[in-house]
């Protein structure tokens, strides 16, 4: 098994950034794939970005291409959401998750995670 607990969270104007940070306990980091999801009240978990267990593949939505970067140090057991230019629209309890693959493909689908961590609201306001 692994734990997920997120940490980062916080308070910031349009435009501004915030660095999302994801650390692991438990089973071997590097069996791991790993994703950021958003989730809003009242809206299904939207997928954000996603990293193979190697650090080899990237994924991101749409929306988030240009602005957020995944990253992750598989010495240290974290995975990275670095957050620029960042919207009101990007306003959500932000969740990391663990899927069991070496597979380099990469998952957008929250059901194909085998574990979550319990979020860390990112607010952006003025």
């Amino acid at each position: 098994q692994v734990q997920l607990k997120e940490s980062g969270g916080g308070l910031v104007q349009p435009g501004g950034s915030l660095r999302l940070s994801c650390r692991a306990s438990g089973d071997s980091f590097n069996n791991y794939a790993m994703a950021w999801f958003r989730q809003t009240p009242g809206k299904e978990r939207e997928f954000v970005a996603a990293i193979s267990w190697s650090g080899g593949n990237e994924y991101y939505a749409d929306s988030m291409k240009g602005r957020f970067t995944i990253s992750r140090d598989n010495a240290q057991n974290v995975v990275y959401l670095q957050m620029n230019d960042l919207k009101p629209v990007d306003t959500a309890l932000y969740l990391c998750a663990a899927e069991l693959s070496s597979n380099p493909a990469l998952s957008i689908d929250p059901p194909l995670y085998d574990y979550w961590g319990q979020g860390t609201q990112a607010t952006v306001s003025s």
